[in-house]
């Protein structure tokens, strides 16, 4: 469990669903494990002590990043709808 905290108090659940939905689980905390597998990392629920510091950085990465990339393109769609 992630020690930080979302900003806009009250939004982690907008959040974590986000995350469920851009790597088509329904458990947002499945999610880490789908994106092992896609970077082919052996990543298991409990102590993952044997995963490197860049492994771990990989499977992270891949949700932080899918999740800004879905964020900036609805940012977009909001700015590109005020203009009309």
């Amino acid at each position: 469990m992630s020690k930080r905290k979302p900003l806009v108090p009250g939004s982690q659940r907008a959040l974590n669903k986000m995350k469920a939905d851009l790597f088509h689980q329904e458990d947002p905390s499945a999610v880490k494990y789908e994106a092992a597998k896609e970077q082919g990392i052996s990543l298991t629920q409990g102590y993952n002590g044997e995963l490197s510091a860049r492994e771990a950085g990989k499977v992270g990465g891949k949700i932080g990043g899918s999740m800004i990339r879905e964020m900036i393109k609805m940012a977009e769609e909001s700015l590109n709808a005020k203009k009309r």
